[in-house]
């Protein structure tokens, strides 16, 4: 089974969610896991599956995608990618806004099962991409959502 991640780049209590990946990692035991390589959910998530063993691949929407963000998290970032089983460079090179919705889709479209975590905002990349599941009728799960620190 192949699990495509989506969420929020601020994750509000990063040890409870932690645990409810580290757990549904456990429960589900995915060949691999597809993530978008974005700060904050998806990259704890690709954490997890390197303590897992679990291989994962990385859909970029372009090539230095991490370009402008701060130099620690453009570390993390290359850090962690060079353990991707796989690159998958979703778009040509350069920033546009649309192609983040592609790599959602491509993360949709190459999924059995959608784990995502959402705190039901009507706006976003995280509800672009989960209206896109709902509209090709993915498979999904959500992630609890605990605000409090």
């Amino acid at each position: 089974m192949i699990l495509g991640v989506t969420g929020h780049r601020k994750v509000i209590n990063i040890e409870f969610v932690k645990n409810q990946i580290h757990d549904i990692l456990i429960e589900l035991k995915p060949s691999e896991v597809i993530s978008g390589m974005a700060q904050g959910y998806d990259l704890t998530v690709v954490k997890e599956c390197i303590k897992l063993n679990i291989p994962f691949i990385a859909a970029v929407p372009f090539q230095g995608q991490e370009s402008i963000w701060p130099k620690f998290a453009q570390e993390e970032y290359i850090n962690l990618i060079k353990l991707a089983k796989s690159i998958e460079y979703v778009c040509s090179p350069g920033y546009a806004a649309w192609k983040m919705q592609r790599r959602n889709e491509y993360i949709v479209d190459n999924c059995d099962l959608l784990l995502a975590y959402w705190d039901k905002s009507k706006f976003g990349g995280t509800y672009n991409c989960i209206k896109y599941a709902e509209s090709v009728q993915k498979d999904m799960r959500f992630l609890e959502i605990n605000e409090t620190l």
